[in-house]
């Protein structure tokens, strides 16, 4: 069973939503992935921090690659829900082709606050028949609506594998950050997972500092969070190994290598832990 999107002019409406006076980090992501959803705005930014750091594509690649890697993680470990939060636009594979490709009965629910995204959700929701896959506009700030409308598709008796890819460094601590995922972890049943990753200015301060600087200047709020306000999302979760490192040393041999990648420490970290 695969839930496809209500009709066309629900996706045409979303669309109309999608402000393009200044750049969203969701599109940024896509052009720093060769995709072609994004727009003279996002480009211009995307060059803006390319000329800050020339990795930064590599380090989307990566952060995509741990997302793989992960989800094979715990497919191959039982999991058969997936809610993941901060979706993205589609860039094949997706997390549903590989938890899918391990387990055909695995649920999948994705979420995104950018309105582009339910343009492309298409490419989310083909599926395998076994399984089930379904998008969700919302935002990471609303845990409670996100889980209401999640229970259509996901059985929150079972273990749930919670997605925060590259998200949580646009959400400041203002807006509650840890708190809010403690609240999405809190109606997850025990034997449920974490799978994080986070941008860090641990390696690169002066840098990550421009960053910052330039990208609040465009509207886009960036929180750089050191190791330990990283490992902070995982309290009262037994982590994985290796536990808390860089996001490509997370399990490498469960993937193949980043494109492009060199020796330089790639600037974030990535962890998965379980709920007991």
């Amino acid at each position: 069973m695969t839930v496809r999107p209500t009709d066309e002019t629900d996706k045409t409406d979303k669309t109309d939503e999608i402000d393009i006076s200044r750049p969203h980090p969701a599109r940024m992501y896509d052009w720093y992935l060769g995709g072609k959803h994004n727009y003279p705005v996002d480009r211009e930014m995307g060059r803006q921090m390319l000329a800050l750091d020339p990795r930064v594509p590599v380090m989307a690649r990566v952060n995509r690659a741990f997302m793989h890697r992960a989800t094979r993680w715990l497919a191959e470990h039982g999991v058969r829900q997936f809610l993941d939060i901060g979706t993205g636009i589609p860039t094949e594979p997706n997390l549903h082709q590989v938890a899918q490709g391990i387990a055909p009965d695995a649920r999948v629910v994705y979420c995104d606050n950018d309105p582009i995204v339910p343009a492309h959700a298409s490419a989310l929701l083909r599926g395998t028949p076994e399984g089930v896959t379904e998008y969700l506009q919302a935002d990471v700030r609303e845990p409670d609506a996100i889980i209401e409308s999640a229970r259509q598709v996901i059985d929150f008796d079972r273990p749930v594998a919670l997605s925060l890819v590259a998200l949580l460094h646009f959400v400041p601590d203002g807006d509650g950050a840890h708190e809010l995922v403690g609240d999405l972890l809190s109606q997850l049943p025990t034997g449920s997972y974490l799978m994080m990753t986070h941008a860090t200015a641990d390696f690169t301060p002066e840098k990550s500092a421009a960053a910052v600087e330039m990208l609040t200047a465009a509207g886009v709020t960036l929180t750089l969070r050191s190791r330990t306000g990283f490992a902070r999302f995982f309290d009262g979760l037994d982590l994985v190994e290796p536990g808390v490192v860089l996001v490509d040393k997370w399990h490498p041999e469960l993937g193949d290598p980043v494109p492009g990648q060199d020796d330089g420490v790639i600037p974030g970290y990535g962890a998965v832990g379980r709920k007991p």
